[in-house]
């Protein structure tokens, strides 16, 4: 029966029928001998996939020394040290666990699968080695099999998870673009033509090349790279318009150091055609692709306008990757209003509503284009900040703290006020799994409220 059809307890049962399918003694051997040799079985698996190509890639040395191979060596000892029905349980909760994670920062199954097969090799040759013949076949069997359930209970909570993360993706490429398809149309094209005005600026003041404003690090091109271009994935004019960004960015823009306005204008003049032909072309896809595309509201809360959570594990996992193919950064900044509670319960649920719809606000004009931002729900706000290192996120961070502090607050009967927020932030430091970074922005954010708020508490790395 797969275990895709089985209750808990329908797991314990099977989990306790196969543990006494075999003898007491072999069951005591096999636990031993993993004891034993944990910290080598541990070792030889990270060794092996550390040295495969496609397994390192989720894996660093640093990591395996800290973290992993003290949790690989536990995961072995408690999966053969397991008898009573309660620890059973426990053991197939954490398989659960694993295999969600799994799911959540994308490692691919087959490499899993391989790591289980490294494992039952290794521990195998041990048994060989120390326990006579036919024993030790009986306890090669027996050390299989219990690998295999556990492989087997992961696999389900990795497809189950990566299954929910699909749709949720599918969902979000269809929505990621925006609320309103015409207004943001017209905001993007605005966009891209101050970029083009302030090329053209530059370029008839002298500006050197290496000052020239690029079009990636535009408002539009941080739109494009972190929304649109995930919005409309799929679509051939999303490939068109990123390889005209590329061009515009590290082909053209760089052949403005060899020029000499005064001494050859016309190589200046073909270089500004270049450019706006590419600009041209951009505006041109991007409007095909808004015309191909309908307006979705499902991911957004009703109040403040701001996504809600149904896309939070989405736009995680694409900066993540982002960040791990480009070698940029990004950060998360968790935000909180203090003492939200005193103005329901001084001015009524109305008042709080205009607050946080007015933060909301506020939070969107201190935004980039390729931002996002999220209402958590009460009075707890998120935001990303793409392309961002330690120094500029903390910069940013601090500036929306400033503002919301210098704010008036307008309130029903013409009441106003002014309020504080406290915040957390959390630079991405290359761990795969986006729950840490919300977990250390969310341990930032309590350090703040905890050390007499209105202040940004920078989580440690």
């Amino acid at each position: 029966m797969p275990a895709t059809q089985f209750t808990l307890d329908d797991l314990t049962c099977e989990w306790q029928e196969r543990l006494d399918s075999f003898p007491a003694d072999v069951r005591e051997r096999v636990a031993q001998t993993a004891e034993r040799h944990r910290t080598d079985l541990a070792s030889h698996f990270y060794g092996v996939m550390l040295a495969h190509k496609e397994a390192a890639q989720f894996l660093s040395h640093e990591q395996v020394k800290t973290r992993l191979s003290r949790s690989m060596e536990n995961w072995i000892t408690n999966l053969y040290n397991s008898s009573e029905a309660a620890d059973i349980q426990s053991v197939i909760a954490h398989q659960t666990r694993i295999g969600e994670v799994h799911a959540r920062v994308s490692i691919p199954v087959h490499l899993v699968l391989r790591g289980a097969r490294l494992l039952k090799q290794r521990l195998i040759t041990y048994l060989r080695e120390e326990l006579p013949e036919r024993q030790a076949a009986e306890a090669a069997v027996f050390a299989a099999t219990l690998i295999d359930l556990a492989m087997e209970i992961m696999s389900h909570a990795y497809t189950t998870s990566h299954d929910r993360r699909s749709r949720a993706e599918e969902s979000y490429r269809l929505f990621a673009v925006t609320q309103n398809m015409a207004s943001e149309k017209e905001r993007q094209r605005a966009a891209l033509l101050d970029w083009e005005n302030q090329l053209m600026f530059d370029v008839a003041m002298n500006t050197a090349a290496q000052h020239l404003p690029r079009l990636s690090a535009s408002e539009f091109g941080l739109w494009f790279r972190h929304k649109g271009a995930h919005g409309f994935e799929g679509a051939p004019e999303t490939e068109l318009i990123l390889e005209s960004m590329t061009r515009i960015d590290e082909m053209l823009l760089p052949l403005f150091a060899n020029r000499q306005s005064e001494a050859n204008p016309t190589h200046t003049m073909q270089l500004l055609r270049d450019l706006r032909e590419q600009a041209k072309s951009i505006s041109y896809h991007l409007d095909l692709l808004f015309e191909q595309n309908n307006e979705l509201e499902s991911g957004r809360d009703v109040l403040t306008r701001l996504l809600n959570r149904k896309y939070l594990s989405v736009v995680l996992n694409k900066q993540i990757t982002y960040a791990r193919s480009t070698g940029g950064s990004f950060a998360v900044l968790a935000l909180d209003l203090d003492h939200f509670k005193q103005i329901n319960d001084s001015h009524g649920h109305e008042a709080g509503d205009l607050v946080l719809q007015q933060v909301a606000a506020l939070m969107l004009n201190r935004s980039r284009a390729g931002d996002y931002l999220f209402r958590m729900g009460g009075e707890e706000f998120l935001m990303i900040m793409v392309d961002v290192n330690d120094h500029s996120a903390a910069k940013a961070a601090d500036n929306i703290r400033r503002a919301i502090a210098a704010e008036t607050f307008r309130l029903p009967q013409d009441v106003t006020m002014h309020l504080t927020v406290s915040l957390g932030l959390a630079v991405y430091n290359g761990h795969p799994d986006y729950q840490q970074l919300l977990r250390r922005a969310d341990d930032a954010l309590y350090e703040a409220k905890n050390h007499g708020r209105n202040r940004v508490v920078i989580a440690p790395e």
